[in-house]
């Protein structure tokens, strides 16, 4: 572990009540945990960015199954970008709506590249692209991760 620093900060007193409440709520014990982790998150949000930072994160899809060809096309995709999926889930949601999980890895800007296409893909109901970096050891430890 590394050496750790001491430091001082201003906060306004009700943004300090607000940010007691949400840490409380989310299961911190301590301020510095909770600070630690916003700083981690800011760098992993910017390190993500970089078109060539190699991430690792998943792709989420909501579409009806019914829709002609949708299934196919996804399908498709997904063989055209199989060095960037390295695993999927496929859930069947209710008689007409399936979810779809891939979880992928590679430079952050074929990541975001594929994510495009698949949300993108008429008639898909929603998709979400989560992702973060693999190299957690340079943001000093514990993990976080960042939604796009």
């Amino acid at each position: 572990m590394s050496k750790l620093s001491r430091i001082g900060i201003a906060v306004n007193s009700d943004l300090l009540e607000r940010f007691d409440a949400f840490i409380g709520a989310q299961g911190y014990t301590n301020r510095s945990e909770a600070f630690r982790d916003l700083i981690r998150d800011r760098l992993i949000r910017r390190s993500v960015q970089s078109p060539h930072e190699e991430v690792v994160g998943t792709i989420t899809l909501v579409y009806d199954h019914h829709v002609r060809l949708l299934p196919e096309k996804l399908t498709e995709l997904q063989h055209e970008h199989q060095n960037t999926i390295i695993s999927s889930l496929h859930v069947h949601l209710d008689h007409d709506n399936c979810l779809e999980v891939l979880v992928v890895r590679g430079k952050s800007n074929e990541v975001h590249r594929l994510a495009n296409l698949l949300i993108s893909t008429r008639v898909v109901k929603h998709g979400q692209l989560t992702v973060t970096t693999p190299h957690m050891h340079t943001l000093a430890g514990t993990h976080t991760s960042v939604s796009k």
